[in-house]
């Protein structure tokens, strides 16, 4: 009976403890509706479930002490709109504020200099404007600020760095124009100034900061000494800049670097020989640069990733090293002048996801010796613009076995650093991409998004309590061109697969196994010399949105099978010798005539419009008839109606030339007409009648 009881108390005492403890005090309650009140929300909102009959510790967003005091507010994603209110003003306790992904406007108010105690502010997101407020300054206590993607505009004061607290600071995405240098004792250790307008020569300070990003914007130069900066550095990004002249060899020195970006910048000169070799670097992108030299000795380090240095001046041949970086994910190399045979020191790297070698001077077949299990993970690969020839064996195809997957997602993202877990000062370090894909023009993409998206990300807790500045994610972007226009795909994950063997000399029969890869997205096989027939596998490519294959010497039939397609969104067959009826479909009746010209044998919508139901039309050369050129056929409908008016015109003139009593008498019936529609011209005519003479006989 006695343990019953006891049981009983524990029970009881279980359920009350909570309520007890989490009970807020009734000015804080109110302040809570009051504010709840004031706010402006777009739509409705998340917080309509605050009311009175609750306590409002559990209230959502809501943070309390044990004592009741509302310490921490997650406003986040809650629609709020409009100015911020004045009765924040009464949560002087506040330690955690986080007003982020809503339309907020307007500058922030004065009133925030009374919360002294904060230790995250989070209002990213918004239409926040005007500068950095000054009494930033007296937030002693502060680890986070993030005030990125708004419209805050100036100078970054130097006395946001003296905090010995602050250890993450983002104001990307803003319309800052410069930087006062901060002091050197500094412990920031997380900095985010991306896209922004800040100018002039990069900063050398903040040695403690791990994470570093002043990608898009202005700088114009790197100091040679920057890698004495950059000893605790982790990742290091510079991207979409104005940079010019050497990549200073001193940054060798940032000897634990592992993400190093310099790409989209005018850097000129060779790539300093100890960089590639860095022996913790996991992802090196020098793209589009103005690098020259060769490549061919480059040494690169086991544990590099992703290497992106297309888009140079580079010659040489493949580096033979590469053949040591059993984890490689991503090589581009594309856009150089590199001159050599298909890379099959490669073959036997199985992480291989995305392979860019186009527009180089590649020669020869590309089947490898001994590669039945090449590349089972790639979802990218570009040969285009070489001069790769030869037959494609169906053997290649079937290596491929990531672009069979038969449903989207059912790949596994790419995981910078996944396989190299590093301690250091005490936290892992680790590497991860979202699952999620952005795919647009470059030209229309908003800048500030594309950064987020394509570069990488340091990660921390929201908490009052934690923090953490360990975790970094890092998204690829790379460009590929599909349906004719240049395009940057942002993170590279399982739902994207592409193959673009464009302009080389292929030759030979189109493979039936491709017809395999069930989750291709694009494919382009145009400009080359392949013949035979379309396969009708293609049909099994359920999600194919983009296929090329036109300037070759396709023969046969449009497959009717292509109709089931219902993704497609670009289709070329133009040049080829296909020949019959193009399939009649609700899709294949959205392409233009331009996807089919230049086939001599081919014919129906949108080449021409058969209006005999059962009777093939003739066929047509360009949309003209084949003897539309010096021979022209008689249209005698049209000549008949011709002669009939040119008869009819000369009898009624001539008869009017030739015989006076008819041409007096039109002349008397006209004259009688003019004179019942202008009785004024009676008058007029009057007094000079006797110059007109009409013959009465």
């Amino acid at each position: 009976m006695k343990t019953l009881l006891h049981y009983f108390f524990l029970l009881c005492l279980s359920i009350l403890l909570p309520a007890v403890h989490n009970q807020c005090i009734k000015d804080q309650q109110q302040s809570l509706l009051h504010l709840k009140k004031s706010l402006q929300f777009d739509q409705p909102s998340p917080l309509i479930s605050w009311n009175s009959s609750t306590d409002c510790c559990s209230w959502v967003g809501v943070t309390c002490t044990s004592n009741g005091h509302v310490v921490g507010l997650d406003l986040s994603n809650k629609t709020i709109s409009g100015p911020i209110p004045g009765s924040f003003a009464n949560f002087s306790n506040l330690r955690v504020l986080n007003l982020s992904s809503n339309t907020i406007s307007g500058t922030v108010p004065g009133f925030f200099a009374n919360f002294s105690n904060l230790r995250e502010l989070d209002l990213r997101g918004n239409n926040i404007s005007g500068p950095i407020p000054g009494f930033f300054a007296n937030f002693s206590n502060l680890k986070l600020l993030d005030l990125s993607e708004n419209h805050i505009r100036g100078k970054i004061p130097h006395w946001i760095w003296s905090s010995n607290q602050l250890s993450t600071l983002n104001l990307s995405c803003n319309d800052l124009v410069a930087l006062e240098a901060p002091l050197p004792n500094s412990t920031v250790e997380t900095v985010d100034l991306h896209s922004n307008q800040l100018q002039g020569q990069i900063p050398t300070f903040l040695p403690s900061a791990k994470y570093l990003d002043y990608s898009r914007n202005n700088f114009i130069s790197i100091p040679l000494n920057i890698g004495d900066f950059l000893t605790k550095t982790l990742f290091f990004s510079l991207s979409s800049n104005n940079l010019h002249g050497l990549i200073p060899a001193s940054i060798c020195k940032a000897s634990n670097l592992q993400i190093l970006n310099l790409s989209n910048n005018s850097l000129s000169g060779m790539i300093p020989q100890c960089l590639t070799a860095m022996r913790d670097l996991n992802v090196l992108n020098l793209a589009r640069n103005n690098l020259t030299g060769s490549i061919s000795n480059v040494e690169v380090t086991e544990d590099l990733q992703i290497l992106e240095i297309g888009g140079n001046q580079l010659g040489g041949k493949v580096p033979k090293s590469l053949a040591k970086c059993t984890m490689l994910e991503v090589l581009n190399i594309g856009k150089n002048n590199i001159t050599d045979s298909f890379p099959c020191l490669l073959k036997n790297i199985s992480t291989l996801r995305v392979v860019i070698l186009r527009s180089n001077n590649f020669y020869g077949g590309i089947e490898c010796l001994n590669s039945n299990g090449t590349w089972p993970k790639l979802q990218i690969i570009d040969l285009a613009h070489n001069n790769f020839s030869g037959e494609i064996q169906g053997i290649l195809w079937r290596t491929w076995r990531e672009m069979m997957a038969t449903e989207n997602g059912s790949l596994s993202k790419i995981v910078v650093g996944s396989h190299t877990r590093r301690k250091f000062f005490g936290s892992t370090m680790t590497f991860s991409s979202p699952r999620s894909v952005n795919f647009c023009s470059r030209e229309t993409y908003n800048q500030c998004l594309a950064a987020k998206s394509s570069y990488a990300k340091s990660s921390y807790a929201k908490s009052s309590d934690a923090y953490d500045s360990s975790y970094l994610e890092y998204g690829v972007s790379v460009t590929v061109t599909s349906k004719g226009l240049e395009m940057e795909l942002v993170k590279i994950i399982s739902i994207f697969t592409l193959i673009d063997f464009s302009s080389n000399n292929f030759s030979g029969p189109i493979p039936k196994e491709i017809g395999e890869f069930k989750s291709l997205r694009v494919l382009n096989l145009s400009g080359n010399a392949f013949i035979g027939e379309i396969p009708s596998s293609f049909s099994n490519m359920s999600v194919l949105e983009s296929l090329d294959l036109s300037q070759n010497k396709l023969s046969g039939h449009i497959p009717p099978q292509l109709v089931e397609l219902t993704f497609l969104s670009f289709l070329d067959l133009s040049y080829n010798q296909l020949v019959g009826r193009i399939p009649t479909s609700n899709q294949f009746s959205t392409f233009p005539p331009s996807s089919f010209t230049g086939n001599k044998g081919l014919w129906g919508f949108p080449l021409t419009v058969d209006n005999k139901a059962g009777f093939p039309p003739p066929p047509t050369v360009n949309g003209r008839p084949p003897n539309s050129g010096h021979h022209h056929e008689v249209n005698w409908d049209l000549i008949s109606a011709e002669i009939g008016f040119i008869a009819g015109f000369g009898v009624a003139i001539g008869s009017l030339v030739l015989c006076k009593r008819w041409s007096k008498w039109y002349y008397r019936a006209m004259y009688n007409i003019l004179l019942k529609i202008f009785p004024q011209l009676e008058e007029r005519i009057g007094i000079h009648r006797k110059h007109v003479h009409i013959n009465q006989r």
